[in-house]
C-alpha cells in the first residue's frame, strides 16, 4: 500500500476514472477496487526485476491460449498488430509475449529519463524492439516485414491525433491509428491480454482471433470497436487497469474537465 500512501494525486486521478467508468456500483466497492489497483501497481514494479530473467524461469510461469491464432495470421506476411492496453501487467506481458514471437512494441517515451532508460534496456535485453509511439515510418516498415506491433491505443494524446468515440460510455479522446494502420495492407488486428494467476502462481497470456470485417470504412466505427475491446477486458480485471492515467483528460468543445 506504499504506491497509494506515495501519490495523493494519482489516487484522486484513480479514484475519479473508477466513479466515472463504474456509476453502478457502491463507494465501497470503488474504494476496495481503488486498493486493489494499487496492490497491483506494487506487483508490477517487483515484475520489472522479472524482464531480466532467462526464458527458462519464465517459461513454466505462462499458460498460452490462442498462439495459432498469432501463427494463422501471420502467414498472410502483411505483419500483425497486436491490439493491447495499459494494464498494469503490460511490461510483463511484452517479456512473455516475446518467448512466443520475435514483435516489436510501440510506446510512449516516459518523462522520467532513469526509468525511461531501464525500459529500453530491459526491453532491449530480450530482443524487444521500442518504436516510439510518432515513429511512423518506422511500425510501419516492421509491419512490412512481417513483424507483430504491440500497440496499445488507449491513451490520452489530446484532440488533435484523436476523434471522441464511448469508453465506458464517456466520450474519450482516442487515437485511431489502429483502424488506419491496419488500413494500410489488410494487416489482422488480433487482441492479446496477460492476466495473473490466482494466488500469483503465474500469468494466463490470451490471444484472441483476429478481428472479422476490420478495418472498414468507418474509422469512427472501427475506433469505438478497439475501446469496447478493451473495456470488456477492463471488466474482468478491473483493479489491473491503469487508472491513474488521465485517461479523461481532453474533452468535447464546452465540457468540463473531470479532474
Amino acid at each position: 500500500m506504499l504506491v497509494k500512501r506515495l501519490s495523493k494525486k494519482r489516487r484522486r486521478i484513480a479514484e475519479i476514472n473508477l466513479k466515472l467508468c463504474f456509476p453502478e456500483i457502491t463507494g465501497e466497492q470503488i474504494q476496495q477496487i481503488l486498493s486493489d489497483h494499487f496492490r497491483s501497481l506494487g506487483i508490477t514494479l517487483v515484475e520489472f526485476s522479472m524482464y531480466f530473467w532467462a526464458d527458462e524461469r519464465l517459461k513454466p510461469l505462462v499458460k498460452m491460449e490462442g498462439l495459432g491464432y498469432l501463427e494463422k495470421a501471420l502467414e498472410k506476411n502483411r505483419g500483425v498488430i497486436l491490439l493491447a492496453a495499459h494494464f498494469t501487467t503490460i511490461v510483463i506481458c511484452a517479456r512473455l509475449l516475446r518467448l512466443f514471437t520475435g514483435m516489436h512494441a510501440v510506446y510512449r517515451k516516459i518523462n522520467n529519463k532513469c526509468m525511461d532508460h531501464i525500459i529500453r534496456t530491459g526491453a532491449g535485453n530480450t530482443g524487444v524492439i521500442l518504436i516510439p509511439h510518432d515513429y511512423l515510418k518506422k511500425i510501419i516498415t516492421a509491419l512490412k516485414n512481417n513483424i507483430p506491433i504491440l500497440y496499445m491505443p488507449d491513451q490520452n494524446f489530446g484532440s488533435r491525433q484523436s476523434i471522441f468515440v464511448p469508453f465506458f460510455g464517456i466520450p474519450a479522446a482516442t487515437v485511431t491509428a489502429t483502424s488506419r494502420l491496419s488500413g494500410i495492407d489488410e494487416i489482422p488486428v488480433i487482441p492479446v491480454f496477460l492476466e495473473r494467476m490466482p494466488g500469483y502462481s503465474g500469468y494466463k497470456l490470451i490471444i484472441e482471433q483476429e478481428l472479422e470485417n476490420f478495418p472498414t470504412t468507418d474509422l469512427v466505427s472501427d475506433t469505438a470497436r478497439v475501446n469496447r475491446i478493451i473495456e470488456n477486458q477492463v471488466r474482468k480485471n478491473p483493479a489491473d487497469y491503469l487508472w491513474i492515467h488521465r485517461r479523461f483528460k481532453t474533452r468535447p468543445e464546452g465540457e468540463s474537465s473531470f479532474y
